[in-house]
């Protein structure tokens, strides 16, 4: 039974809850938003002004829950005596662990890898990483803010696929494999530290550092182009 009357946000989240159990079966899908709106008691108007592509719109909610969930329980971690490297590593793996159902995942990667819909999917890649470098307190308004969360997307993606076909008992597979491409995130860091230093380098390559040092980070949460000057 439709409820024309229910309140907006937790209709969205009913229709989200009510999509999971079909979402393993038939996908991220039209079938999938029509019978989560019926399984909820949502009219199908309401359901679709909440969520205006249906489906393409629902898998982007479960996504940002996820990256909501993760930040919760990073909030109730002590981070004091973590490495920075680990802190980073910590909030992938909460992240992860924030799926309660691969197959979930599995079905939007299908919906995300079509043309059409594959800029969503980069979005919300990329907001996750952006959620983590904000969380741990990143304040880099330069050329490094994209650097950062371009090198924290490769990592996510790879450990993402990884962990899709991992069967270790708790993961482990996944979490060693994460620390590895930590490690490799963290070496290119120290190389362009050292570039930095090296008085050579900065003369050789003084015209187009100065170029990226007039790059700045968007201005709007969650923005992708830069802004000079």
């Amino acid at each position: 039974m439709s409820d024309q009357s229910t309140p907006a946000k937790p209709a969205a989240e009913a229709l989200l809850d009510a999509a999971l159990s079909h979402v393993p079966f038939d996908g991220w899908c039209d079938a999938t938003f029509q019978a989560a709106a019926a399984d909820a008691g949502v009219d199908p108007g309401l359901a679709r002004a909440l969520f205006p592509r249906g489906a393409v719109d629902l898998a982007l909610a479960f996504h940002a829950r996820g990256d909501a969930v993760m930040l919760a329980r990073l909030a109730e971690r002590d981070l004091a005596d973590l490495r920075f490297r680990d802190r980073v590593a910590l909030a992938v793996r909460l992240r992860l662990e924030a799926v309660e159902d691969k197959e979930l995942v599995r079905r939007g990667m299908t919906l995300f890898a079509m043309p059409q819909h594959a800029g969503d999917g980069a979005r919300a890649v990329w907001g996750t990483v952006d959620t983590i470098w904000t969380a741990l307190g990143d304040s880099s308004d330069d050329v490094n803010w994209y650097t950062k969360r371009a090198s924290l997307s490769g990592v996510y993606g790879s450990v993402l696929l990884y962990w899709l076909g991992d069967d270790s008992p708790g993961h482990q597979a996944t979490w060693e494999f994460l620390d590895r491409r930590i490690n490799d995130v963290m070496q290119i860091e120290k190389f362009k530290a050292q570039l930095r230093d090296n008085k050579l380098a900065a003369t050789l390559l003084a015209g187009p550092l100065a170029v990226l040092g007039q790059i700045r980070a968007p201005r709007g949460k969650g923005g992708l182009p830069g802004r000079t000057g």
